[in-house]
């Protein structure tokens, strides 16, 4: 056994020699194991911003090294200058050449840092260098000497053009440079292009940042700056001339072989603007276009104007590309632009086909097919029409109950118009996102057998529109749901019979009402440590058909519902909150927190929520150490071994997710997490299943879970792994409700308990 140790502990040295990179090595060269910054001052202040800048100036970047070792290099290092295969192709083009003591400038470098603290008001500072040796390998450490930042003291405008000198006046109350605070030359060059901006939508076309000036006076006794914004000497006319739209080309069928800005002979003119080739001959409606460009003839040109009309021209979904050029009318001093819209259409139809092989974690697994059409200009106004058919195949895998199996039928159609469709004339708007209005209709057919069919018909009518990058709205005023259930057999039957609450579920799923959701998503804003994203839905249903059963001599009761064509209407209202939080870290690993409340409350004519607006947990994108709406509702026990289709949902509902992704190596990401969360009945629902939501008691009544995931991410997909079990299960006695002391990971019993794969498609949340 001694020798057996030893010969793990050589290997072990040798395998981190390897790894560390210098064994293959030139002869006499010394591997570059990067550098460090200290910051030495005689005053005393802030140095983070400081030692962050300095480092960030640092030249060139060391190997990348984990714990000691270079995996990278070892790559590089294996493949000995040969790359004949593909795997030493691979290792080669993943792996890190050497970076050697010999590219290490340090004066050079020296020099980047203090030109970097000098840009942050650290006018005066000097930095050193000392490289410390091993036998293969070095380090150096740089040593700035520094004093605080200088301040800006005052800012002045001294605008030799008047109408310039005015518009930059009118706007200095927005300037981003502040009295009082650090110079910092990464404010000003801000600075100089919100002023670009301004001038740019007042007409100043060929105007740049580059002419703006800012002379700087400094005082050495209080470390002050006073700054001075001026035109350079030398600027082009051109420069300090406001333009004008003259005249508006817009070619809705361009491609790449045609000359640019030619018209055709038989041009047309509509609404002001110019269109090549007879009306009759356009793909689109002249009148649909022309609503989305805000360059009018006669109007000063405007830089917002101009990138209103690319974002909605881009948003309609049928042109794939949206060009604008410019050209003066006539000489340079006219100041009149000639625009030339260039509008390149995708194709009419696409068709497309999908076969996913679909697993859930209450062991359903089977296959779904999805064909789709759709047609990107169907009534010649961009409206954008898809036709869609899915059918899938499920069977629970691993369980006693014979015919278990479930097949779908899924048609659906959704129409949706680049405008708004209202009986009544809106203002336009000068938003940069188009706004849209949808009708959706579809049928599903879901067959259960040996247990029922049911039969679902929907339709929905509504709006979605965006405020900015940030803001989206969705209002659906009408949204109609009727499922019905046939051929229920006598096992599905009993089923009911025996648990009131399902039965009456299942009875009022005829849904007519409306909904609203707000979102506020800043995911997409880049360079942000940390973003947000926070969501509202709510939903009424039933009140006008209520409204109507009453006037028509019918007053709605729970204990004696009214119908409508002979079916329960529901009638209820739903609220649910959903907010995140992403923090991002550094090498790319994030923080990601979430949490949900929603609670639906029946009342009028129903006495418990239908089954599709119930609130359900547990599950891939839930709480993963629980199969699919296996938790609650309370305390409430649900065994998914005897009808693993049929869980109970709750009024109320309270999830929290937390969860750690890092980088493990190119698309391959890893995560730790815990979830947390159930769902409730309230105490006013007549099923007495579990314990009823109260404030006091639903942190006693939390299912809890943790685990680790893999993922696959190559941007467009993620393929999502994640191993869960289960810390806290709520229906167990009170003061045994905590299993994580019972953990076992080498017992096969607890594994096949406890341990919970998810395999899905996206991350969770």
């Amino acid at each position: 056994m001694k020798n057996y140790n030893n010969i793990l502990l050589i290997s072990a040295c040798l395998f981190l020699a390897a790894c560390s990179g210098t064994r293959h090595l030139p002869e006499g060269a010394q591997l570059y194991e990067g550098a460090k910054i200290n910051i030495e001052s005689a005053e005393k202040f802030n140095k983070k911003a400081i030692q962050s800048t300095a480092e960030s100036a640092l030249r060139p970047q060391a190997n990348k090294s984990y714990f000691g070792m270079r995996p990278k290099l070892w790559l590089y290092n294996a493949t000995r200058g040969h790359s004949h295969s593909k795997l030493q192709k691979w290792m080669r083009k993943k792996g890190e050449a050497p970076v050697l003591m010999t590219q290490v400038k340090t004066g050079a470098t020296s020099a980047i840092i203090d030109a970097s603290l000098f840009n942050m008001g650290i006018f005066n500072s000097y930095t050193t260098a000392e490289n410390i040796e091993k036998e293969h390998a070095a380090q150096v450490i740089y040593t700035s000497h520094v004093h605080p930042p200088y301040t800006i003291k005052a800012l002045t405008y001294d605008i030799a053009d008047d109408s310039i000198n005015h518009l930059i006046q009118a706007e200095k109350e927005h300037t981003l440079i502040k009295i009082g605070t650090n110079y910092n030359l990464d404010i000003l060059k801000n600075e100089r292009t919100r002023i670009n901006g301004i001038l740019k939508n007042k007409g100043y076309f060929y105007f740049n940042p580059d002419y703006l000036l800012f002379m700087a006076d400094t005082s050495v006794s209080d470390r002050s700056v006073t700054l001075h914004l001026t035109l350079k000497d030398s600027i082009p006319q051109s420069a300090l001339t406001v333009y004008r739209i003259n005249k508006v080309l817009i070619n809705q069928n361009y491609s790449l072989n045609d000359r640019l800005g030619r018209e055709a002979k038989d041009s047309v003119m509509i609404d002001g603007f110019i269109f090549p080739g007879s009306e009759a001959n356009m793909k689109v409606k002249p009148k649909v276009i022309t609503r989305s460009v805000y360059l009018r003839q006669g109007d000063v040109f405007s830089r917002s104007n101009y990138t209103t009309t690319l974002n909605r021209l881009m948003s309609m979904g049928y042109f794939k590309l949206v060009q604008i050029s410019f050209s003066e009318h006539g000489d340079s001093s006219s100041g009149l632009l000639d625009a030339t819209v260039l509008l390149t259409p995708m194709s009419k139809y696409s068709f497309r086909t999908e076969l996913d092989l679909v697993s859930k974690s209450n062991n359903y697994a089977g296959p779904r097919l999805n064909v789709s059409l759709t047609n990107r200009n169907a009534f010649k106004g961009a409206e954008l029409l898809k036709l869609n058919l899915a059918g899938t195949y499920e069977s629970q895998l691993g369980r006693n109950i014979e015919n278990l199996y479930t097949y779908s039928f899924n048609p659906q159609a959704e129409l949706t118009f680049p405008s708004f469709l209202v009986p009544f004339p809106l203002k336009k708007t000068r938003s940069i996102y188009l706004p849209k209005t949808h009708f959706l209709l579809s049928y599903n057919f879901l067959k259960k057998i040996s247990y029922f069919d049911m039969r679902t018909f929907e339709f929905a009518y509504g709006y979605r529109w965006k405020e900015d990058i940030r803001i989206e709205h969705e209002l659906n005023p009408i949204d109609i749901s009727f499922s019905s259930i046939r051929n229920q057999s006598i096992a599905f039957t009993e089923l009911l019979e025996s648990n009131p609450f399902l039965k009456k579920s299942y009875e009022e799923q005829f849904v007519a009402g409306g909904n609203y959701s707000f979102t506020f998503n800043e995911q997409m804003l880049q360079g942000k440590k940390v973003h947000l994203f926070f969501q509202l839905k709510s939903e009424l249903a039933g009140n006008a058909l209520a409204l109507g059963s009453a006037i028509g001599g019918h007053p709605v009761a729970t204990d004696d519902p009214a119908k409508v064509a002979g079916s329960i209407f529901s009638q209820f209202g739903r609220l649910s909150l959903e907010s995140r939080v992403f923090v991002n870290l550094r090498s790319k690993n994030k923080l990601a927190m979430r949490v949900f409340a929603g609670a639906g409350k029946p009342y009028g004519n129903s006495s418990v929520l239908p089954y599709s607006k119930q609130f359900f947990s547990g599950g891939p994108s839930s709480i993963r150490a629980f199969q699919i709406n296996s938790v609650g509702p309370g305390n409430y026990f649900q065994d998914t071994d005897v009808l693993g289709f049929l869980q109970m949902g709750g009024d109320v509902k309270l999830e929290m997710n937390a969860e750690y992704r890092f980088n493990i190596f190119s698309y391959f990401k890893g995560a730790l997490f815990v979830d947390a969360g159930n769902v409730w009945l309230l105490p006013s629902n007549p099923a007495m299943t579990g314990t009823p939501f109260s404030w006091s008691g639903f942190p006693n009544q939390l299912a809890v879970g943790a685990g680790m995931g893999l993922r696959i991410d190559v941007s467009f997909f993620v393929l999502r792994f994640d191993l869960a079990m289960p810390l806290r299960k709520p229906w167990l006695e009170e003061n045994h409700r905590w299993v994580s002391r019972q953990i076992d990971f080498g017992n096969s019993t607890w594994r096949k308990d406890n341990l919970l794969l998810n395999v899905a498609i996206g991350y969770p949340f």
